[in-house]
C-alpha cells in the first residue's frame, strides 16, 4: 500500500467522527444537553486521536512498523484539531465568550484548568509539526515534542477529575496511557 494512500485513509478514517457529530447536530440527535454532549464527544476524540499518536513508537518498536511513524504527525495534528473543537466549543457555546467567566471558570475548576494548560501545551506542537519547523528547530524541535509526555497525563487528568460517578471510562484512557508510556521506559532501559 502506497504512504499517500494509508494517508489518506488515515485522514478519512479520523474524519469520519467530525462528520457524525455534523450529522448528529443536523438532526437534532444530541440529547437534551447537546453543549455538553458535543464537548464531550470532541474531546474523547481528541484523547482517542492523542492515544493513537502516542501508540505509533510503540508499534514501530514492538514490530518494526517504519509504516507507522509517517502517520504520526498527522494524527498528531488530528489530535488537536478535536482538542480546538473541544475547547471552542466550551468557549463560543457554552461560556459565550465571555472572559470573565472563562477566566473564572479556569481558576475555580481544577480539571478547566488541567485541560487548558494541556491544549496551551498542545499549540506550539502543532505550529511546529511540519518540515520547515524540524529544519528550523533542530535537536530542540524533538525536545519541544517531547511536551506530549507531559501533556497526555494532563489531559487524562482533566478527564478524570471531570467525571463525577463513573470512573470507569476515564481509568481505561490512563490505563492504556500507562501502557503506552510504559513500554517506553522499558525499552529504552532493557532494548537499547
Amino acid at each position: 500500500m502506497s504512504s499517500t494512500l494509508l494517508k489518506m485513509m488515515v485522514l478519512i478514517g479520523a474524519s469520519l467522527p467530525f462528520f457524525w457529530l455534523i450529522a448528529l447536530m443536523v438532526a437534532d440527535n444530541l440529547g437534551a444537553n447537546p453543549i455538553e454532549a458535543m464537548t464531550h464527544f470532541t474531546g474523547i476524540w481528541a484523547l482517542r486521536l492523542l492515544w493513537i499518536t502516542l501508540a505509533m513508537t510503540p508499534l514501530r518498536l514492538a514490530f518494526n512498523c517504519q509504516v507507522c511513524l509517517k502517520q504520526r504527525r498527522m494524527l498528531g495534528l488530528l489530535a488537536f484539531f478535536y482538542a480546538s473543537l473541544h475547547v471552542l466549543i466550551y468557549l463560543v457555546l457554552d461560556q459565550q465568550f465571555v472572559i470573565a467567566d472563562i477566566v473564572e471558570d479556569v481558576v475555580k475548576r481544577p480539571y478547566i484548568t488541567v485541560g487548558f494548560v494541556a491544549f496551551c501545551l498542545l499549540i506550539p506542537l502543532a505550529i511546529t509539526s511540519n518540515r520547515g519547523m524540524m529544519k528550523c528547530l533542530g535537536r530542540n524541535w524533538k525536545r519541544l515534542h517531547q511536551l506530549v509526555y507531559i501533556i497526555a497525563p494532563f489531559a487524562v487528568l482533566h478527564f478524570l477529575w471531570l467525571v463525577k460517578k463513573d470512573m470507569t471510562e476515564p481509568l481505561i484512557y490512563l490505563v492504556i496511557l500507562m501502557v503506552l508510556l510504559g513500554y517506553r521506559v522499558w525499552y529504552a532501559k532493557f532494548k537499547l
